[in-house]
């Protein structure tokens, strides 16, 4: 399936309360660990749609459910980064929340505790398909695929996509969930979108396979597109098979690697959106992540945006 430039992007996910916590060198286990704390707003789902928008992305809406102890700030942080927020709030969850422990050493490495909180509630009673009313393209955060209720959603959300041709992208989030649901499991979920935009680790997960290239190369057997990002080694491309394209990295002071896969496939999909190739996107979805990575948090800058931040040329 294929779509034109120009529409909405929806983006189904997560909406997470981050705590971002700096601390240079190891943790000192059993005492205290000096780090520079701060409160932002993230998840995979609302950091995409906020890249997108931040890309060139003119309608971006967000569908994801909050509990009602953050719903109005991370209604207000949607809508400064230009994204429509589409909130469901839970009455009885709270909103997710994420400790992100981000090591300030060369590579910015983070870990993660994360309480999913009411984003995992999102279910098939959330879902409409007047959602896809304008939508030109439909993006899953891999998320949803690890509870029951938002697996069914997914379903919803597919079957309403493919009646109306909506092209549908899908990442899969996170590797340690994603042991836990298995390969097997994901794939055949996965089996319905059209483009998967794993990282490397994901894909190799995915596949066994202990090379990326290998991997991408396998994934794209069963996705019609798949791009996989390496962090400071750029993107893979692939499709029916075989890897068609390797994009570079661009080179970037690490922060904070918090987010660099959501802004990469804000980008990308962005850049889909306004009519680009694959090759083309993904060169997009990397500058975007050099920019997310010099930065603290998931998110880009309010206002403004990427084409102005780093030259872009049509």
């Amino acid at each position: 399936m294929t779509a034109g430039p120009g529409g909405a992007l929806l983006v189904v996910g997560d909406v997470i309360t981050d705590m971002v916590a700096r601390h240079r060198g190891p943790l000192a286990v059993g005492t205290d660990t000096a780090a520079s704390i701060r409160r932002v707003p993230g998840g995979a789902g609302a950091n995409v749609a906020c890249w997108a928008a931040y890309s060139g992305c003119g309608d971006v809406r967000l569908l994801g459910r909050v509990g009602a102890d953050a719903a109005h700030w991370h209604a207000r942080e949607l809508e400064a980064h230009g994204v429509r927020p589409l909130l469901v709030v839970d009455a009885e969850a709270p909103t997710g929340t994420v400790i992100c422990l981000v090591d300030t050493g060369a590579a910015a490495e983070r870990t993660f505790l994360a309480d999913s909180g009411a984003s995992l509630r999102l279910g098939p009673g959330d879902w409409s398909d007047a959602l896809l009313d304008g939508v030109a393209r439909l993006h899953l955060s891999g998320y949803l695929l690890f509870s029951a209720a938002s697996r069914a959603l997914v379903a919803h959300a597919l079957a309403g996509a493919h009646a109306r041709g909506v092209p549908v992208s899908l990442d899969p989030a996170s590797e340690g969930f994603l042991a836990g649901l298995g390969p097997e499991r994901f794939l055949r979920l996965a089996g319905a979108v059209d483009v998967l935009l794993p990282s490397g680790g994901e894909a190799c997960l995915l596949t066994g396979r202990p090379d990326a290239a290998q991997a991408a190369a396998e994934l794209s057997r069963h996705v019609p597109l798949v791009v996989v990002t390496q962090g400071a080694q750029g993107a893979l491309v692939a499709r029916s098979g075989v890897v068609c394209a390797r994009v570079p990295a661009v080179r970037a002071v690490a922060r904070d690697s918090t987010g660099a896969g959501d802004a990469f496939t804000g980008a990308f999909l962005a850049a889909l959106l306004a009519g680009a190739g694959p090759e083309d996107a993904a060169a997009r979805g990397c500058r975007a992540g050099a920019m997310a990575v010099a930065r603290v948090g998931g998110r880009p800058p309010a206002g403004g945006g990427l084409r102005e931040a780093v030259g872009w040329a049509e």
